[in-house]
């Protein structure tokens, strides 16, 4: 089985699984973050080197208010609970988003940890939080902009490699797969630039019921993918045959 290097995954469901159940909202996301706690563990063990959760957009800012500080409240708990099995585990704790919009108790929380396992190597989770991928290229493009108005860059020198080494994930890779849960067919403002070959992957299954079995079933159906980056079959299997590497 071809084990993505970088996995992402958008966690989609939670408040429709708890009102199917007729239960608060609050409660399917409870039920989510046990989720995001199996899906870490298998993923480290499967080898996956990047696993980014989309945990909070910056669209849910608009959410009732109440359903926004339970939210924030279960991730200042998920992140004090989780920073002994991150260290024990080997895991680096990267945050991507417009992080100066989360409140300032979990803003410590979050550099704390980051911090703390920056010298971890067995995994990156990165959390993708108060994010928006317009938003994460309109303050890349800024950034530029000065740039090139304080005479650092040259517009019409401008590479792809510029705009990648301004992004939220200038230092991680783009994603192989993606998965979105809950049923909703769409990448919703999710990395729109580094998944540009990104082999996309939904399923019905709300992330609450999302398993370790749901988990491998979707990288079994990404292995069985080629991944031609606008080349063809038969160029492929050409360079197949001169690395003695099959790509997909």
């Amino acid at each position: 089985m071809q084990i993505p290097t970088h996995l992402a995954i958008i966690m989609d469901g939670n408040g429709r699984w708890a009102e199917q159940r007729r239960l608060p909202r609050i409660l399917g996301h409870r039920k989510g973050v046990e989720t995001v706690q199996t899906i870490v563990d298998e993923c480290l063990e499967l080898g996956v080197r990047y696993l980014t959760l989309y945990a909070f957009s910056s669209e849910n800012w608009g959410r009732p208010q109440e359903e926004v500080e339970a939210l924030m409240g279960l991730l200042g708990t998920f992140l004090k609970k989780e920073l002994s099995q991150l260290q024990k585990r080997g895991i680096r704790l990267m945050a991507i988003g417009e992080l100066d919009r989360l409140p300032k108790s979990i803003s410590k929380i979050l550099n704390d940890i980051t911090k703390k396992t920056a010298d971890n190597d067995r995994m990156v989770l990165n959390l993708a939080l108060s994010y928006g991928s317009r938003n994460e290229l309109t303050r890349a493009m800024q950034r530029l902009g000065r740039e090139i108005a304080a005479g650092k860059l040259q517009a019409d020198d401008l590479t792809e490699m510029d705009i990648e080494a301004v992004l939220d994930t200038h230092s991680i890779p783009g994603p192989d797969l993606l998965i979105r849960t809950g049923g909703e067919m769409r990448i919703s403002n999710f990395m729109l630039w580094q998944m540009a070959y990104t082999e996309l992957y939904f399923t019905e299954t709300p992330w609450p019921d999302f398993s370790r079995n749901k988990l491998l079933q979707a990288i079994e159906v990404y292995s069985h993918r080629q991944r031609r980056f606008g080349l063809t079959g038969a160029q492929l299997r050409d360079v197949g045959a001169d690395d003695g590497e099959e790509r997909h």
